[in-house]
């Protein structure tokens, strides 16, 4: 019996040691991440918290999911705190990062992922339906790029991500205005990465293919598992295999990465 008492408190020895080593990932950093209440924003938040970052993000309509998301994220012993605050409005973004830099010293990772659809047919689509997308999903990543440059100059150092998708690496019918957005992300970020880099500021893209959340929960089963058919590993992809990619380039283990695109889209793009 005292063996295996011996043998379990080596176990729950080695597991915290395990435990701190993940944690030091992005440890007493400051992650901003925009559109984080729902979907691939929020499993970002919930990855960077894990691994010891403090959290601040945002929102657009829901205080109560803000202020669980708040909580949950402060259970990991980080400090959190959610901003309502619009995206796509150039002044309402450079007041965002002042207030978070305020609260929190400074930023280290800024996460762009905030966005929106208005699909429909180029034939269909009205100008509101073209600018909307247009200002929520690319304009919002000029205005907090620009506003963050200000701390991580001053740091010299910082990783920004851009969420793009694979409809802006190959467009799709339907969607003009969203992967207009979506390629123009990557653009941005490439032109980003060349400006900032001997600044030691780097800044990459990820593009999620289909990622299955909350919205496509409500979609008919049938149609959802014949895009999973139509994908190598044949499954859809979860909030979590972004995070996954997100965490790599937060952190320093993506030290030597900077101005690319990578597809998270279970080989939809081979």
């Amino acid at each position: 019996m005292l063996k295996f008492e011996t043998f379990l408190r080596q176990i729950l020895y080695l597991l915290l040691l395990f435990n701190t080593f993940i944690m030091q990932l992005l440890q007493n950093k400051v992650a901003l991440i925009t559109g984080a209440t729902r979907g691939i924003g929020k499993g970002i938040a919930l990855s960077f918290a894990q691994n010891g970052a403090n959290v601040a993000f945002t929102y657009v309509s829901s205080e109560e999911k803000a202020l669980a998301l708040e909580k949950e994220l402060q259970a990991f012993g980080i400090k959190a705190k959610g901003y309502k605050s619009d995206a796509g409005n150039f002044k309402a973004a450079d007041d965002l990062v002042n207030a978070v830099v305020a609260e929190f010293g400074t930023i280290d990772v800024l996460v762009n992922n905030a966005g929106i659809t208005r699909d429909t047919l180029l034939m269909r689509m009205s100008e509101q339906q073209w600018d909307e997308v247009i200002n929520a999903n690319l304009k919002s990543v000029f205005n907090l790029t620009k506003a963050v440059q200000k701390p991580m100059l001053k740091a010299r150092k910082g990783s920004i991500i851009n969420m793009s998708s694979v409809v802006g690496v190959k467009g799709n019918a339907g969607q003009s205005n969203y992967a207009a957005s979506k390629a123009g992300i990557i653009g941005f970020t490439k032109s980003v990465a060349i400006e900032l880099g001997s600044r030691n500021i780097r800044c990459n893209a990820i593009a999620p293919g289909f990622i299955e959340t909350e919205m496509t929960a409500a979609l008919d089963e049938k149609v959802v598992q014949s895009w999973r058919d139509g994908i190598p590993l044949k499954r859809g992809g979860t909030s979590e295999d972004v995070a996954n990619v997100t965490l790599f380039l937060a952190s320093d283990m993506s030290a030597y990465v900077t101005g690319q695109c990578i597809n998270v889209c279970g080989g939809m793009l081979t």
